[in-house]
């Protein structure tokens, strides 16, 4: 008899056992580990299915942008195409490229997702680390503020935010002295200054989500570290951030996204710098151009390759960030877990 015969007549053997020692037992139970079992297969089935159309659910629209990105303008109103381009172009990333100057806005989006969301951080870590472990006046009444900074949406502080940046002053001294406020406008520092300040996109979530996970940390780490000689500070950088690892990575991925496709900020003090996100929803009014220049093609382009050409920017500006997930699937799914049983 072969090695490979002599396998599977174990194998055979192994599970006539089982099939003989399960009945056996659902004998004894009175057909309820039969019961039990089917239950079990019913209940990971029905799991499956779920999972399998909330997948479906959210692939699905990425996946039909990733269709017409490839398909030329007559592919779109043909009825017989309907997922795989008849006629094959990457034409429309050339021409999305080109309008939305990718190279620059992709470098500049780059540098002020990645500088915004380092410098938010660290804010946001000091701010949570002081809420959850020292007393001080009015902590209740300002973290009371950091709550209101997560219910209220920024657009109701838009104009101030405008008029102060606009004519940027402190505490009166550059207009007494040099007869002039400072327009900030158009550049990416009053960006930096709100999130130095604690009050840039989604900080006070940071601050909430920091300061419980400090909370839950053992106050016995840190006396311990201060019987060995640390002081606050030391304790806070060589003891307790090394133990924030999970969710400094959350705020962080979070902070880094969200500042990535961030179009209000933007839009109010970047007016001059070129951004993915101030790019994108000009798209269209370059086209129109483009075709009337090029072509001669009055009225705009058609509304089915208007969405295309937008479809594509689309991918272009969630490409980067889709690599990003996969480069830190592990660290953000980790940070996630980990946080979600601390808090």
């Amino acid at each position: 008899m072969t090695k490979t015969a002599t396998k599977t007549a174990a194998r055979t053997n192994t599970l006539g056992a089982r099939a003989a020692a399960f009945w056996e037992r659902n004998k004894k139970s009175q057909n309820y580990l039969l019961k039990k079992t089917a239950m079990n297969v019913c209940v990971k089935i029905i799991r499956a299915v779920l999972l399998f159309g909330l997948c479906f659910l959210i692939l699905q629209p990425l996946l039909n942008k990733i269709s017409i990105s490839f398909m030329a303008e007559e592919d779109l109103y043909n009825a017989m195409v309907i997922a795989i381009p008849e006629h094959f172009t990457t034409d429309n990333y050339k021409l999305a490229a080109s309008f939305m100057s990718y190279g620059a806005s992709l470098r500049n989006t780059i540098i002020v997702s990645l500088t915004t969301a380092v410098l938010q951080i660290a804010m946001c870590t000091l701010v949570g680390y002081g809420f959850a472990r020292f007393e001080f006046p009015l902590k209740k009444f300002w973290f009371a503020c950091v709550i209101l900074m997560i219910v209220i949406p920024p657009q109701t502080i838009s104009s101030s935010l405008y008029l102060h940046f606009r004519f940027f002053d402190i505490f009166g001294i550059l207009e007494s002295t040099t007869g002039s406020t400072i327009n900030l406008r158009g550049s990416v520092l009053p960006y930096y200054l709100i999130c130095a300040g604690c009050m840039g996109l989604k900080n006070g979530l940071y601050i909430f989500m920091i300061r419980q996970f400090f909370r839950n940390i053992p106050k016995e780490l840190e006396e311990a570290a201060y019987v060995d000689g640390c002081g606050t500070l030391k304790t806070f950088i060589r003891i307790m951030l090394p133990d924030a690892t999970p969710i400094l990575t959350s705020c962080f991925l979070f902070s880094f996204v969200w500042t990535w496709t961030d179009n209000f900020y933007t839009r109010l003090f970047m007016g001059k710098v070129p951004l993915l996100a101030k790019q994108l929803p000009i798209i269209a009014d370059r086209l129109s151009q483009y075709l009337q220049n090029e072509f001669n093609i009055g009225g705009g382009a058609s509304l089915g390759y208007t969405n295309c050409i937008i479809a594509t920017g689309t991918l272009m500006v969630i490409v980067p960030l889709l690599m990003l997930y996969l480069v830190a699937q592990k660290g953000f799914v980790e940070s996630l877990s980990s946080s979600g049983i601390k808090m």
